[in-house]
């Protein structure tokens, strides 16, 4: 792969590390936010988990199926990780 060659001015870079500066905030702000649902998120999960073992989910229009506690998958053991 052959890539053009160019250069970029003072003020293009000075723009650009800029942008990445700002873009690292607004990173580390939603990472926070998201951490801070952490409670929050493993209640919904709990909830989802138990909905669909006790009244099951569509699999056709009105058929529903319940799904049986070894079909549940283990929480692992890393942190969660929300993708944005």
């Amino acid at each position: 792969m052959k890539f053009i060659e160019h250069k970029r001015s003072r003020e293009v870079e000075a723009w650009i590390r800029k942008e990445v500066a700002e873009q690292k905030v607004r990173y580390r702000k939603i990472v926070a936010e998201q951490d801070a649902l952490e409670p929050k998120r493993d209640k919904w999960i709990a909830d989802f988990l138990h909905r669909i073992q006790t009244r099951g989910f569509h699999v056709h229009f009105d058929q529903l199926r319940k799904i049986r506690p070894e079909e549940v998958p283990v929480k692992p053991k890393r942190k969660f990780r929300v993708v944005f």
